[in-house]
């Protein structure tokens, strides 16, 4: 049975896990993966330990002089990268508190610049899920609706014309995908833009989290949608394409969403855990994987997800693998730290 009782269905922002893909925000880049301090050492392997540059030293670098507001510094690493590269950096410097502030400035003293925009556009769509929480609407107070609603609308002006400026990039589609999300837009707008973003990018992990949550039952969708995607990418992905997490995190979003006891008997039932060692070992554990940027976040999905369904000797592999590298986003969905869930997950699967 899960270790940490799990919270309750969140229809919050899209985390660090969709960060990594942009992730992680999601979403959901992420669920977010906050800077901690690492713990003292429990178990195998590495201290578990939150890091929002996923152990990059250049990545930390750039955090760096996004809070310090250096834009100077920070944008030829930006103006240098492409594709998923930028959306992977946009999405960590998006999550850096009052980035909003100086990119407002860059904005002013260069409207030339698509860059600044589409920082200021990202880190809106990050700043109004700050505002809104990750509570579900009922629980949502006034003026946090006012703050999510008027910070999106600003992300959607700001991205819209990074995207007519610069029709080739990914970014703005990928952040466009979270904010038509957040403002309820609508299937066929959500649908237009996940399309766009996978024609620049066509196995962009990211962009598929966001469909995925798109099609969620917690976002209008259903358990039968949400499953069908995840399969048909998978499959239609080649062998060693981190797309299949896409099964993982739909089996999670569904236990997510039955009752205790319920979840456990989902998870752990044997067409479940046949899809997701299939899953599994189609994607990050085949031969042909390799290891790209926020990799971290589909192996922190595995094994929440194996150690969940009582598959230890799996979820030991992406343990390993992980050296204590860990990402808010699954774990957050077990009451409390996602440090702690994580190493007393890890823990238990230490023996097989």
């Amino acid at each position: 049975m899960p270790l940490f009782r799990r919270r309750s269905g969140g229809e919050g922002e899209p985390g660090a896990q969709d960060r990594a893909g942009r992730r992680g925000f999601g979403f959901g880049l992420g669920r977010r993966a906050a800077s901690a301090a690492p713990g003292p050492a429990a178990g195998p392997g590495s201290a578990p330990r939150l890091d929002p540059a996923f152990g990059d030293e250049s990545v930390r670098l750039l955090l760096g002089q996004a809070a310090a507001g250096d834009w100077t510094a920070l944008r030829p690493a930006l103006a240098a990268a492409t594709g998923a590269e930028l959306n992977f950096l946009v999405g960590a410097v998006s999550d850096v508190a009052g980035v909003e502030q100086w990119t407002a400035r860059a904005v002013a003293d260069a409207p030339g610049d698509a860059l600044p925009l589409l920082l200021s556009g990202a880190r809106h769509v990050t700043w109004a899920w700050e505002a809104r929480s990750g509570a579900r609407a009922k629980h949502v107070g006034e003026e946090q609706w006012k703050l999510f609603h008027q910070r999106l609308d600003v992300a959607e002006e700001q991205l819209l014309e990074v995207a007519e400026r610069e029709p080739g990039w990914l970014a703005p589609w990928f952040f466009l995908q979270i904010s038509a999300r957040g403002a309820s837009l609508g299937e066929e707008v959500a649908t237009a833009r996940f399309e766009a973003a996978v024609r620049r990018a066509p196995g962009h992990p990211g962009s598929h989290r966001q469909r995925l949550q798109q099609l969620s039952a917690k976002w209008g969708g259903s358990h039968d949608a949400m499953h069908g995607f995840a399969r048909s990418s998978m499959l239609a992905a080649p062998e060693g394409s981190p797309l299949g997490e896409l099964v993982a995190l739909a089996h999670l979003e569904r236990w997510l969403d039955l009752p205790d006891g319920e979840d456990h008997a989902y998870l752990s039932g044997p067409a479940v855990v046949a899809e997701l060692q299939e899953a599994a070992f189609r994607s990050v554990l085949h031969p042909d994987f390799v290891p790209d940027r926020g990799w971290q976040s589909s192996f922190n999905t595995f094994a929440m997800a194996f150690s969940l369904a009582d598959q230890r000797r799996t979820a030991r592999l992406l343990f390993d693998a992980l050296d204590g590298t860990v990402t808010e986003s699954p774990w957050h969905y077990l009451a409390g730290d996602p440090v702690k869930a994580f190493r007393a997950h890890r823990d238990r699967c230490a023996a097989y």
